[in-house]
């Protein structure tokens, strides 16, 4: 589409061009039959040079081509409207364009939103304490508990103040989806406080991407899902049952950062020798679920009564599945896990989820590519 775009660029920048040369008696450009006068052909040229700016800045991917070319679709109009009988189809190749400046400005400012959050996120964020944990710091949580963080590399490591990971996601949007969509995310997460910022890319379908961004922050959740970045499609936030919701979310992701299990906000129950249920509560929102492990101390999944949305009347059973569990710098993680609702039709997976990168305790806060 970029290419597509550059190329429908160039043609209608060109044909400023020969406005210009009209101008200044260099070329007969038949297709404007009134005269040009030298001002306005100066002007034309502008224009194409603007529209060529904005070709070089599109293919070095910078956002600044939003700028050259409103300008120059402004001037453009201008011109049209001076010469409207004959330039009058300009106007369509001007709406094109601006509605790909549109767009294009749209995706720069999403991302831009969730660049500052995570920079208030990470300003924010108090360093866990530097002490390695010991077989003693755990000796109180339930034992199944004890045995997977003993299973998976916890003990004897510092604790885990912030973590940066990737995914590449597969979706179905709604119970009745047969096939899946792909998409990638990113994730910035922080254990003092509690907090976490996620962003997915995805396709409705081959033309319209959706791009989200879920939160939770001071005790507050947040989920936003527009459609080309501009067409907000969900947002749901000021709700206790999203509070819950992504405080739930928080909860589940803990076997990635699994240190977080020792935060104070936490609470642990046990429920029998492979199961334990943990109740996270922070700044007015809480919310829990159980934590079930194999005879090893592996994790198996989380399951927990958690809202879709805030529309919901009652709480629905959220289950995360582990598929595959691996070492990730030093530390045994699900890497690979399935989330399900149990609904009254049934089973519905909704995601499968791949962790393609993790990083814990980064110095510097990760921020989306604003390109």
């Amino acid at each position: 589409m970029r290419i597509a775009l550059i190329i429908f660029i160039g043609i209608h920048g060109i044909i400023h061009l020969f406005g210009f040369l009209k101008a200044f008696g260099i070329y007969e450009f038949n297709a404007i039959s009134q005269p040009i006068s030298k001002t306005l052909g100066w002007l034309w040229l502008v224009t194409f040079i603007l529209f060529a700016i904005s070709i070089v800045l599109l293919i070095f991917q910078s956002n600044y081509w939003c700028l050259s070319g409103f300008l120059a679709v402004i001037i453009s109009q201008i011109l049209i409207f001076n010469y409207w009988s004959d330039a009058k189809f300009g106007t369509i190749a001007n709406l094109i364009i601006l509605l790909s400046l549109i767009l294009a400005y749209s995706s720069f400012s999403f991302k831009n939103k969730i660049a500052e959050e995570r920079k208030k996120l990470f300003e924010n964020s108090i360093a866990v304490s530097g002490e390695v944990i010991t077989k003693e710091a755990i000796s109180e949580l339930p034992s199944s508990v004890q045995k997977w963080l003993t299973n998976n590399g916890t003990i004897g490591k510092k604790p885990i103040s912030n973590v940066h990971l990737t995914q590449e996601l597969q979706l179905k949007l709604n119970p009745d989806q047969e096939s899946w969509n792909n998409g990638k995310a990113e994730q910035y997460i922080t254990t003092n406080p509690p907090a976490f910022n996620w962003n997915i890319n995805t396709k409705m379908n081959s033309i319209f991407n959706v791009v989200g961004r879920d939160k939770f922050e001071n005790g507050n959740g947040e989920m936003t899902i527009k459609l080309l970045s501009l067409i907000s499609v969900a947002n749901e936030n000021n709700s206790d049952k999203v509070d819950q919701a992504t405080l739930q979310r928080y909860l589940a992701e803990m076997v990635w950062y699994p240190s977080a299990s020792l935060s104070p906000f936490i609470k642990w129950e046990s429920l029998d020798a492979y199961a334990a249920k943990a109740t996270l509560e922070f700044k007015g929102a809480k919310g829990s679920g159980e934590f079930h492990f194999d005879e090893k101390g592996n994790f198996k999944k989380f399951v927990a009564m958690r809202y879709q949305d805030s529309k919901k009347t009652d709480p629905t059973e959220w289950t995360v599945i582990a598929t595959q569990t691996k070492e990730r710098n030093g530390i045994k993680i699900p890497v690979e896990c399935e989330a399900s609702w149990k609904l009254e039709s049934g089973k519905w997976t909704w995601l499968k989820l791949k962790i393609k990168d993790i990083e814990y305790n980064v110095k510097e806060m990760p921020v989306p590519n604003k390109k």
